[in-house]
């Protein structure tokens, strides 16, 4: 194994211990309340949302991993090592991931139609964010510029279809609440409903 992959899996190993102890500080539940792991909770209003390991909003993350590898890109002009490709990737996921989970942000959050009763994420699932930001910047390493930019847009309009909500509407809400967009959302999409697993 190259010196610059070891270097590279101990920043991560090391940010992921950090994040899981700082949210755990914060308040956040290792897991979901329920007691259970699942690989997937497909309900967008279902308490297990953002508690398990993945959710319709994974995508997003890995579209963060995208836009940072491109951000990085762009920044650094192609004169980066991968070490500080991954600080930097890592810096902006996890300083996200505890600003989301701090209460003015859940706060903010629950005024939106798909997040009432939101409580931030569990660290369980919070963590497989952070990975899927991983896997979305190790994907846009290797995909041509054109093939991340095609994936990108198919996850937004999937989900947007799907839950009517995505990356790009969460910002929208987050930053700007519309209540027209919030309305749409309300009316539900094929998983906008709390339904068992």
């Amino acid at each position: 194994m190259a010196q610059t992959t070891r270097i590279s899996i101990l920043i991560i190993a090391a940010a992921l211990a950090m994040q899981a102890v700082v949210l755990y500080a914060m308040g956040q539940p290792p897991i979901c309340a329920c007691g259970t792991i699942r690989p997937w909770v497909g309900a967008v209003l279902s308490p297990e949302n953002s508690q398990q390991l993945t959710d319709w909003y994974t995508p997003s993350h890995v579209i963060h991993g995208m836009l940072f590898f491109a951000f990085g890109r762009l920044l650094f002009r192609g004169r980066w090592s991968p070490v500080l490709a991954i600080v930097l990737a890592l810096g902006i996921e996890i300083a996200w991931e505890l600003t989301e989970n701090s209460p003015p942000v859940i706060a903010r959050y629950r005024e939106q139609a798909l997040a009432q009763g939101y409580s931030g994420d569990s660290v369980l699932n919070s963590l497989c964010d952070t990975l899927a930001m991983l896997a979305g910047f190790w994907l846009a390493a290797r995909l041509p510029v054109r093939a991340s930019i095609a994936l990108a847009l198919a996850a937004e309009l999937f989900t947007g279809l799907m839950i009517r909500d995505n990356l790009t509407l969460n910002v929208i809400q987050l930053l700007v609440p519309s209540k027209t967009i919030s309305a749409w959302q309300a009316e539900g999409g094929l998983y906008g409903a709390s339904t068992p697993e």
